[in-house]
């Protein structure tokens, strides 16, 4: 199926109805997210990792998402970091290499502002980029899909945010770090979060999953740098099978298995193939 946009490919098979949110977004929002990045060389911090408490274990889907703008990012000359806590730090570290992975530790909101500021001052990042990480909703909480508190498996990474002008958000449900952006419309919105994030970042990605935001994110960095930096289908899925083998979960189910947000591998591959498919017609 041909799709005309970058857009259309990451928002297929919409089964949260994240696509309602689409019209509050500048039609072209992958490419202002790309171009924000794009415009700022130098390091960025790459925040991932969601926690399924019911599984105790981290979910499948984001930090390949997140690996594979680390990895465009880092052909592109940037230095990259990733940001996680405890409880997704060995998913996160199993697929990216040798790039340093810092936790971020789950503590109150004095201490993590404090622990925002001096990695900041550390790492000096020029872009933040966070994909499938919970953020704060409006009571001071973090919540996942189903409305359940899960603060005390969260750090608040949040506050990294606070404090950076240059940043982007990638979401699939509501609840992630940038859906603050959109957090007047979401509520009332069908099958999304009457209490979403309000934690904003400069731009927003939302996509039906949230690796394939971060898929069609390095789809557009690509075609602005004439770079080919999508990942190949073989190498999405070895990311995630990688996961598996180190704890992950499937999101939806929290069963230990080689799918994404409910899709078995061959469905989960549509959006790479596709993209791939979008890149080579554009050239």
């Amino acid at each position: 199926m041909a799709h005309e946009s970058i857009e259309d490919i990451i928002l297929q098979d919409d089964t949260r109805g994240i696509s309602s949110l689409r019209s509050h977004l500048a039609p072209n929002y992958v490419e202002e997210a790309s171009d924000l990045i794009v415009g700022r060389p130098g390091r960025a911090l790459i925040i991932t990792g969601f926690y399924i408490a019911y599984a105790r274990a981290s979910e499948t889907d984001g930090p390949p998402g997140a690996v594979a703008i680390g990895e465009a990012l880092k052909k592109l000359g940037y230095e990259i970091a990733y940001v996680t806590d405890e409880w997704s730090v060995e998913v996160v570290k199993a697929i990216s290499g040798d790039a340093e992975v810092v936790e971020f530790p789950v503590a109150t909101h004095f201490e993590s502002a404090q622990f925002a500021n001096e990695l900041t001052a550390r790492l000096r990042p020029s872009v933040l980029i966070s994909i499938e990480r919970a953020g704060l909703v409006g009571d001071g909480t973090f919540r996942n899909w189903k409305g359940e508190d899960i603060s005390k498996f969260n750090a608040k990474v949040d506050h990294l945010f606070d404090q950076h002008p240059h940043s982007v958000g990638i979401g699939d449900g509501g609840n992630e770090i940038g859906m603050g952006n959109l957090r007047e419309v979401i509520p009332g919105t069908p099958k999304l979060p009457d209490n979403p994030c309000v934690t904003t970042t400069k731009q927003l990605v939302i996509a039906s999953t949230s690796n394939w935001g971060g898929y069609g994110l390095v789809a557009q960095m690509g075609l602005r740098t004439g770079h080919d930096l999508l990942p190949s289908v073989e190498q999405g899925y070895d990311w995630v099978k990688r996961m598996v083998e180190v704890g992950a979960v499937e999101g939806l189910t929290g069963e230990s298995k080689d799918w994404v947000d409910g899709r078995d591998p061959e469905a989960d591959a549509a959006c790479l193939r596709d993209l791939h498919e979008f890149v080579a017609a554009q050239r």
